[in-house]
C-alpha cells in the first residue's frame, strides 16, 4: 500500500491542497484575487499572477512577506522558494 500511495503522490497532492487552503485564508484577499499556487516541486512554490502589473507588485514589494507566511505555516523545508509568472 506505501508503494501505491507513493506512486499517486498522496503527500504531494495533500501538501499543494494545504497550500492553496493557507494561501486563499491567510494572506492578503486582493492578492490571492490574482495569483494563484500551481505547483511544488523541490521546495520551490509556483505562483500564476493574472497581470504583469501583479506581478511587479508581489515581486517587488510582497514575495518575502508571502513566503514567511507560508514558511511559518509549513516549516521552512517544505517550501524554500517562490516562482512567480504571468499566466
Amino acid at each position: 500500500m506505501p508503494g501505491v500511495l507513493a506512486g499517486l503522490r498522496i503527500d504531494r497532492r495533500q501538501s499543494e491542497s494545504e497550500i492553496l487552503k493557507v494561501w486563499n485564508n491567510q494572506l492578503d484577499p486582493n492578492l490571492a484575487a490574482h495569483a494563484l499556487p500551481t505547483g511544488l516541486h523541490k521546495g520551490t512554490l509556483f505562483v500564476t499572477v493574472d497581470s504583469s502589473v501583479w506581478l511587479d507588485e508581489i515581486v517587488r514589494y510582497r514575495r518575502r512577506e508571502i513566503l514567511e507566511r507560508l514558511q511559518n505555516s509549513f516549516g521552512r523545508d517544505l517550501i524554500t522558494r517562490i516562482s512567480f509568472r504571468v499566466g
